[in-house]
């Protein structure tokens, strides 16, 4: 038997891009000498140490034993090594074994064949001392024995954990592509999961798929010991074995769970596949987390926030998302990628996020740049592992990307652009207008200026693009604008301007509250270019709003679906003896508040009224001189019991607006609804005058369809 107070090499497998995690995690286990190689790490310790890293490591594959040196060049070597070595001290002739072999420059090329000598070598040896052989098993040994040929030096090393480590015994269902625990594990570590969980950070994996990941911070989280549920290793058929130290170890093992256990912080897991929800659930019951992991079928595109309020504090997200090799197409990985993204953004202000993912591409659509970007493997595939420190909701975005071979191509349109319309700009003392507007169709986005700072509007790519090309122009576009426009990349802020549809139509971005002043036509107004899909200045509307002031003077002025009131405010420079502004939102007319606060306008003279605009219409006997009359092209607000779509509601609209006009009142109705078509027949007791070529502006004069404007008279 083993002195088990003699300290012998070990060696520790492990896979590619972990060597380094592992040999701190040996050293933390009492490891002496640690050396990591690729692939596994060399360590010397006693077999206590052995059996602790079999119990502990998160990380290793395999703990071999070496127990014999030699040197081959050919098959009959390897033959003459394994029936040399004294094999009856360490197994007996009623148990089974299996040898696996690896080869690493060496003569030999075919490993099966290396194995099956080994294996020969190993029966004769018992065969001609006893005339008994023992069997071989292949899949369940008693004891496995590993060969590793390098060159022509080749070590014989009996395996101390039997079935691989990583299987810790607690999942039995899986998912279709599902991540290793001790890959998973890896991921945790390396991204800092001990001092977050230790601090009490939570936990959150929205795409856990059977919960690999949510399970592994929970049992490191709980100083739960990895191999705890395992029922066997490979060391306990082995003549060494000694039973009494090995369950000291693991009756030590079961006090830190119990006591761990009582400290945990909140671990969440989501997916929106319930069948990989159940397999989770099932897997917690396994290894006896169900009560202390919580999951949930939940989409990351869903209305529901990724990161629960409950929370209370930042923590980690970790999350390993498809990555298209074996599950979906990249098109619609783009789209997840993005999503996550947005997400973080909005709600994960000061969380650390770590991403593993195959396809760098793909992790750049996620739209932060990494702090960290290591390889690591997930079984054959290459996989980087992509560490974000989500920006505080007053911090700066800050992008991923560099230069394509196209970017010099927009660079050069966006300075042609800024040479003739700085220019215009300049002469009408305008300060806010819109640069660019998809003028190249592979760079489809607008560029709105905002003083000193920059509006960047991408457009959602049509079917026929690909989303990573689209998103490596994207890529193009961030790293240009600051060197043209010589601002710096804080002041550039980026959305995705998708086709709104019902209740997204004015669904809130994100919750910075950043709102800075700009001016126009005289007028001090606020614009936020983080929070919501619009800014609160409509550009296009420029001349519109210009008019209104032009017209305002000693009249009474009715703004229906105001928004933030910028036009209210213009009327009232303009010299307007009132303004009613009506919108069903608390946010924008609080906002409209602001704007006339901003200039120094009394809100006696200047009503902003929240409700219903048709309701409100019908209900009031008032009349106007001057209506400004914008809705929005579709709404399907909370508020309202029925949708709302221009081109099919524009006419009642019209005409209610229309009855509540003074005598030689003038109705200016506008509406961004492209082809829109006035029903002239329909409103045929008004007279109509089409004015939208009057209401463009230089910077929009390539996009005449952006809006339609209509003066209105009875």
């Amino acid at each position: 038997m083993m002195n088990i107070d003699a300290t012998r090499d070990f060696f520790a497998t492990v896979p590619k891009g972990i060597e380094d995690l592992l040999a701190d995690e040996l050293t933390q286990l009492g490891a002496l000498s640690v050396k990591p190689i690729t692939a596994g790490v060399a360590f010397c310790g006693t077999l206590e140490t052995a059996y602790r890293v079999c119990l502990w490591s998160r990380l290793a594959s395999r703990v071999l034993m070496p127990v014999s040196n030699f040197i081959a060049t050919d098959p009959d070597q390897l033959y003459a090594a394994s029936n040399g070595f004294p094999w009856e001290d360490h197994f007996s002739v009623d148990q089974t074994f299996a040898v696996e072999a690896t080869l690493v420059g060496s003569k030999l090329n075919h490993s099966h064949y290396a194995a099956l000598r080994v294996k020969d070598g190993v029966v004769d040896r018992f065969r001609d001392r006893g005339g008994d052989r023992p069997s071989i098993d292949t899949h369940n040994p008693d004891l496995r024995i590993n060969m590793h040929l390098r060159g022509r030096r080749g070590t014989l090393s009996l395996d101390l954990s039997g079935e691989s480590l990583h299987r810790r015994g607690y999942r039995q269902e899986k998912g279709v592509a599902p991540l290793k625990e001790s890959l998973a594990a890896a991921v945790l570590l390396q991204s800092g999961w001990q001092k977050i969980a230790a601090d009490g950070g939570p936990f959150c994996d929205p795409m856990c798929g059977s919960g690999t990941l949510p399970l592994e911070a929970a049992m490191i989280a709980a100083d739960m010991a990895p191999g705890l549920l395992r029922e066997r290793f490979g060391f306990m058929a082995w003549i060494g074995h000694d039973d009494p130290l090995w369950q000291r170890l693991h009756q030590e093992a079961t006090s830190r769970r119990a006591i761990g256990l009582q400290h945990l912080p909140k671990i969440i897991g989501f997916d929106a596949d319930p069948l990989m929800i159940r397999n989770a659930l099932i897997n917690a019951e396994l290894c006896g987390l169900e009560k202390v992991v919580h999951f949930e079928k939940r989409s990351i595109q869903s209305k529901e926030r990724l990161l629960p309020e409950s929370f209370g504090r930042p923590g980690l997200v970790a999350v390993n998302p498809p990555y298209g090799e074996r599950l979906g197409q990249r098109k619609e990985l783009y789209t997840v990628y993005r999503s996550l993204g947005e997400r973080l953004l909005a709600e994960g202000g000061g969380w650390r996020a770590t991403v593993l993912t195959s396809d760098s591409e793909l992790g750049n659509a996620i739209g932060l740049k990494p702090h960290s970007n290591s390889e690591l493997f997930n079984g054959a595939i290459p996989c980087r592992l992509l560490q974000f420190d989500v920006p505080l909701e007053s911090e700066p975005i800050p992008i991923s990307g560099a230069l394509s071979a196209g970017a010099e191509m927009f660079a050069n349109r966006l300075r042609k652009n800024l040479k003739r319309l700085g220019r215009w700009a300049k002469r009408q003392s305008i300060s806010c207008y819109r640069l660019y507007d998809a003028d190249m169709p592979e760079y489809s986005v607008a560029i709105d200026l905002y003083g000193d700072a920059v509006h960047v509007q991408e457009y959602a790519p049509p079917d026929s693009i690909d989303p990573v090309d689209a998103h490596a122009r994207l890529q193009d576009v961030l790293a240009v604008i600051p060197d043209i426009l010589s601002i710096p990349p804080e002041k550039v802020f980026l959305k995705l301007r998708l086709r709104q549809r019902g209740k997204e139509q004015y669904q809130r971005q994100a919750q910075t509250g950043a709102f800075f002043e700009v001016e126009e036509e005289g007028a001090r107004l606020l614009v936020n270019l983080t929070d919501y899909l619009d800014t609160g200045l409509f550009l296009d509307h420029r001349p519109v709003r210009r008019l209104i002031k032009q017209q305002a003077a000693g009249k009474r002025f009715l703004n229906l679906f105001a928004y933030t009131a910028t036009a209210s405010v213009q009327a009232a420079l303009g010299g307007a003896i009132s303004t009613t502004s009506v919108d069903m939102s608390y946010t924008y007319l609080g906002w409209g508040k602001r704007n006339f606060e901003l200039n120094g306008m009394s809100p006696d003279r200047h009503r902003l009224i929240q409700g219903d605009c048709l309701e409100w219409m019908t209900a009031t006997k008032e009349r106007f001189d001057l209506i400004f009359l914008d809705p929005p092209t579709f709404s399907n607000s909370k508020r309202m019991e029925e949708s709302f779509d221009i081109q099919r509601d524009h006419v009642p609209l019209v005409l209610a607006a229309s009855r509540l006009l003074a005598d030689g009142g003038i109705l200016i109705f506008s509406t961004n609804k492209r082809r829109f078509k006035l029903d002239t027949e329909a409103l045929s007791g008004l007279k109509i005058k089409e004015i939208t070529k009057q209401t463009f502006d230089e910077d929009f004069a390539r996009r005449p369809q952006i809006h339609s404007c209509f003066w209105i008279t009875r």
